[in-house]
C-alpha cells in the first residue's frame, strides 16, 4: 500500500517544512488538489505553490485536477512533471483527447470519479490509463466523513482491471484513516491519499504506517 499525503491539509505556513517532513517520514507520492472555484465550490493551490512544494522534495508529485477546462490547466502545470495527472471525467467530453495529451507529456494520466459516478464509464477507457482515482467523499473540501460505498466501487473496478487493465493502480481519496484502511486494502485499493489523518497526527511516520496496515 502506497501513501499519497494531501497538503491541502498542511499548514501553508510552513508548507515547505511539512512537505519535506512527510517526504521523509515515507511519503510514497505527494497529493496535491488543484481547485478553481467552479468545478467544486473552493479555491487551493496555483502554480507557483506547487513549484514551491516540487523544490522541497524528491518524492514524485500526484497532481488531482478539480477543475473546468482540464487541458488549460494541464499546460499551465505540464513543466512541474508529476508523476501523475488526474483529472474528472464528469467534466471532460473528450476524455480519450486528454488521456492522450497528459502521455504525451511523459505523464501518467489517470481519471477520477465521484462518490456518485459509476465505473461503468470507465469500461471503454480503463485501458488507456496508469490509475483512476476513486473519491470517497464529495470534492472540494479535505476533512469530510468517508462514505463507504466505495468499497464495493474498488471491487467493481479491480474485477474490470483484471479483464482490460491488470497493471492498474486504484488511489482513494477522502476521509481516509487507520480504521477504514485495512477494508480499502482488502477491497484492492493501492494507494491512499489522507491528509487530515496524516498532518493531524503527532508523528507523520506512525500515521503512515498505519494507513499501511503494518
Amino acid at each position: 500500500m502506497k501513501i499519497a499525503p494531501s497538503i491541502l491539509s498542511a499548514d501553508f505556513g510552513k508548507l515547505s517544512d511539512e512537505v519535506k517532513a512527510v517526504s521523509e517520514a515515507g511519503a510514497d507520492y505527494i497529493h496535491c488538489d488543484i481547485m478553481d472555484g467552479h468545478f467544486v465550490p473552493n479555491l487551493t493551490m496555483g502554480p507557483m505553490i506547487i513549484e514551491a512544494v516540487k523544490k522541497a522534495t524528491n518524492v514524485p508529485l500526484d497532481i488531482h485536477f478539480m477543475v473546468e477546462d482540464i487541458s488549460f490547466f494541464i499546460d499551465m502545470y505540464k513543466h512541474l512533471k508529476p508523476e501523475f495527472i488526474s483529472f474528472h471525467i464528469e467534466e471532460e467530453k473528450h476524455i480519450n483527447r486528454v488521456i492522450q495529451k497528459i502521455r504525451n507529456l511523459g505523464i501518467r494520466p489517470s481519471v477520477v470519479l465521484n462518490p456518485a459516478t459509476p465505473v461503468c464509464l470507465l469500461d471503454y477507457i480503463v485501458a488507456d490509463v496508469d490509475m483512476v482515482l476513486l473519491m470517497s467523499v464529495n470534492p472540494g473540501f479535505g476533512g469530510q466523513k468517508f462514505i463507504p460505498s466505495v468499497l464495493d466501487k474498488i471491487k467493481e473496478l479491480r474485477e474490470l482491471a483484471q479483464k482490460k487493465n491488470p497493471s492498474l493502480l486504484i488511489e482513494v481519496d477522502g476521509g481516509v484513516n487507520d480504521k477504514n484502511a485495512p477494508l480499502l486494502k482488502e477491497a484492492g485499493a493501492d494507494i491512499l491519499v489522507a491528509g487530515s489523518y496524516v498532518f493531524k497526527h503527532p508523528d507523520y511516520a506512525d500515521a503512515m504506517k498505519a494507513l499501511r496496515c503494518e
